[in-house]
């Protein structure tokens, strides 16, 4: 059998994405999180759900001078007429330490969520990354302490959107078990917070990170936008050179 798509179609008069006309049933019925959620997932999210990834998508569009951001601005100085470069070499750091660890955290709750013992399971979770002292994904966060301030209000919005269950409740527990074991408190970062929250509406972890690419685009935007006025991108090359001496090897 050929391959087939269930995208999306075009021809001379129409476009048809997923089986609906982009004319006469998208194009102002439908905002921009309903019809990602719609391609993603192959159905249109109920209100609650497209609130919950709304949430989620202006949480990871913007946190300062990020690596992402930092790429951005220094190949926009470089290639100020493509702004599409200066975007896709920022999402390229977009991976397992900045951002991507959302899609660490979303793997560790599908996969403990139908646990018999969710309690000895997060105590084996955390246990095993201590021994590789690695951190548990979606926990602990260098800038942000004691809590990370993106958390709670993430939370509140799965409360109110009475999708606050299974994978949001494990996150909690998991969160109180590290506590516990580490003897101190380690927060709930955003990206653990969203990962609980994209499982929620039944986004797969899988996809979870790039959830956070289609985020981060837009903040991009803004950052390419201020560089092209700015400049700071030769002041960051200056900063390097000053702050980064160069050392003979063989003295």
């Amino acid at each position: 059998m050929p391959p087939t798509t269930h995208i999306a179609t075009a021809d001379a008069t129409s476009v048809t994405i997923r089986g609906r006309d982009l004319v006469n049933d998208l194009i102002g019925k439908h905002s921009f999180t309903e019809v990602f959620y719609f391609l993603v997932t192959g159905r249109m999210p109920t209100g609650p759900q497209a609130r919950v990834l709304d949430a989620c998508l202006v949480t990871l569009m913007e946190h300062g001078f990020t690596p992402s951001a930092l790429i951005a601005r220094l190949t926009a100085e470089s290639v100020p007429d493509q702004i599409q470069v200066s975007i896709g070499a920022g999402l390229l750091a977009i991976g397992s330490v900045h951002a991507g660890t959302m899609e660490g955290c979303a793997a560790l709750l599908a996969a403990g969520v139908d646990e018999a013992d969710t309690d000895a399971w997060c105590r084996r979770i955390f246990a095993e990354h201590r021994q590789r002292r690695e951190a548990v994904p979606g926990f602990g966060h260098a800038l942000h302490k004691p809590d990370d301030p993106r958390t709670p209000p993430l939370l509140r919005v799965a409360e109110d959107s009475g999708l606050n269950g299974r994978y949001v409740q494990l996150l909690l527990k998991l969160s109180t078990v590290i506590n516990a074991a580490a003897g101190r408190h380690i927060t709930i970062n955003a990206t653990g917070a969203l990962a609980a929250l994209l499982l929620e509406i039944g986004i797969p972890p899988a996809v979870v990170r790039a959830i956070a690419v289609v985020s981060r685009s837009a903040g991009l935007v803004g950052h390419i936008l201020e560089e092209q006025q700015t400049d700071s991108a030769r002041h960051l090359v200056r900063l390097a050179r000053d702050t980064i001496p160069y050392q003979d090897p063989s003295g």
